[in-house]
């Protein structure tokens, strides 16, 4: 299979005003989209999150579909989930988000969905990325796309949320702090939490279109700490930008993140035997989260990492659960691809249903020592030709014992190395995790 030039882990995504990130190319993305996405039902759902540059990127991109002869709804800004289910909602041939994820405001992306609401196979990004390369002309102006807005498109995904739960959930007796990173739940997901009766207090929910994700959301969990502690909450909740993903605080502060949350609801399904066989992963899966499912007798399998991937397998195994560490939670039984507020939504459904705190729910499960790392790059290197490196990839289990791992590989969103690092004694884990960096830095 050829091998993608634009397309990474999720997405398209880079540093706005450089190459990919430009109107130029957005215009030829979109061109390239409602040709090869388009061609039935000519209509494609655009969103975006609250970064200054997505109203140039997104008119851009627009643009290009329209150009085809495409139609386009207009979901304004929203999270990232709720243009997959707008995808479904209004049978679309595509959605699409103008968003960055957790990265910060100079950098955006595009992720795409496909007719049912799930992220593109490998091949169809190669057909897309096919056609970005041939020559840009127009349809005659009669044949172009026409545009219009998804009206009351925030309500519609609110009720879509709250409709996935019963009808007597509610949250009354529960303090939220939530941390919306000025991201694109800043709006939907107070009102979700408000609407259900709970008491919530808000975080990061002034966007100016330079602030998200800045010091705020699923990747920087300090001021939600402090909040949820200071306010004496029963939970607090982080969602990235583009809110498809979640990273929770319980009431004693301890951070809560992807691997943990999917143990949670894994049990709860098995309990109530719900649970279709097992589990989905990744390789940074925690270890304490692989045993922890194994002495319940839930199978477990780790596939490659992104969302993408996580939901593949799903599919082909025919499971419901899935979820990155990182807080992409995959809920198959209630959406097609990862959703913060539908995952936070389900946690709090378990606590509320058997009247147990957030802390009660993981005082069983012992995560390894686990440190990630990220050495950011100047120029590309191959990892796979350095041999002191290979040396050390191949004694690292006298190192750090049996159940120790190590997982370097290449960003699929940054210019970066990711260094994963997990065994059971905390010290020789750090120690290690940081020489294999300072390795790296000297490539």
């Amino acid at each position: 299979m050829s091998r993608l030039q634009y397309f990474k882990t999720d997405g398209i995504r880079g540093q706005v005003g450089n190459n990919p990130m430009t109107p130029e190319f957005l215009l030829t993305l979109g061109r390239a989209i409602g040709i090869v996405l388009g061609r039935n039902k000519k209509k494609i759902i655009i969103g975006r999150d609250t970064r200054i540059s997505g109203s140039l990127l997104q008119s851009a991109l627009e643009f290009g579909i329209l150009s085809t002869g495409v139609s386009t709804l207009l979901a304004g800004c929203i999270p990232t989930p709720a243009v997959s289910y707008f995808t479904k909602y209004f049978n679309a041939s595509a959605g699409i988000v103008v968003s960055g994820s957790h990265n910060l405001f100079n950098d955006n992306g595009v992720k795409i969905f496909y007719k049912d609401g799930v992220k593109l196979s490998k091949k169809i990004e190669i057909a897309i990325e096919k056609q970005i390369k041939s020559t840009f002309c127009y349809s005659d102006v009669i044949n172009f796309g026409c545009s219009s807005n998804i009206i009351d498109s925030e309500n519609k995904y609110i009720n879509f949320c709250k409709h996935t739960y019963p009808k007597d959930f509610n949250l009354s007796k529960f303090t939220i702090v939530i941390d919306c990173a000025n991201g694109s739940t800043y709006n939907v997901a107070p009102k979700i939490f408000r609407e259900l009766g709970a008491k919530v207090i808000t975080l990061s929910v002034d966007p100016n279109g330079v602030n998200i994700n800045q010091k705020s959301g699923s990747t920087n969990v300090i001021n939600l700490i402090n909040a949820v502690i200071s306010e004496k909450a029963d939970i607090g909740l982080a969602f990235d930008g583009d809110g498809d993903r979640v990273i929770m605080v319980d009431h004693l502060g301890n951070r809560i993140n992807g691997d943990q949350i999917i143990y949670i609801i894994a049990k709860e399904y098995f309990k109530k035997k719900q649970l279709n066989r097992g589990v989905i992963g990744t390789l940074m899966t925690n270890m304490g989260i692989v045993l922890g499912l194994k002495k319940l007798d839930i199978p477990f399998y780790a596939t490659q990492i992104g969302d993408r991937h996580v939901y593949k397998k799903i599919q082909e195994k025919k499971w419901l659960l899935g979820a990155e560490q990182s807080g992409h939670i995959i809920l198959s039984d209630k959406h097609s691809t990862g959703d913060g507020i539908i995952a936070s939504l389900q946690v709090l459904f378990i606590m509320f249903c058997n009247n147990i705190s957030l802390y009660d729910l993981l005082n069983k499960i012992k995560l390894f020592p686990q440190v990630l790392l990220n050495v950011f790059l100047k120029k590309d290197i191959n990892l796979e030709k350095n041999k002191k490196l290979e040396s050390i990839l191949s004694q690292y289990k006298k190192i750090l014992g049996e159940n120790g791992r190590i997982l370097i590989r290449k960003s699929g969103t940054e210019p970066c190395i990711r260094i994963m690092v997990e065994g059971e004694d905390r010290l020789k884990v750090y120690q290690l995790a940081h020489y294999i960096a300072d390795m790296i830095k000297l490539f």
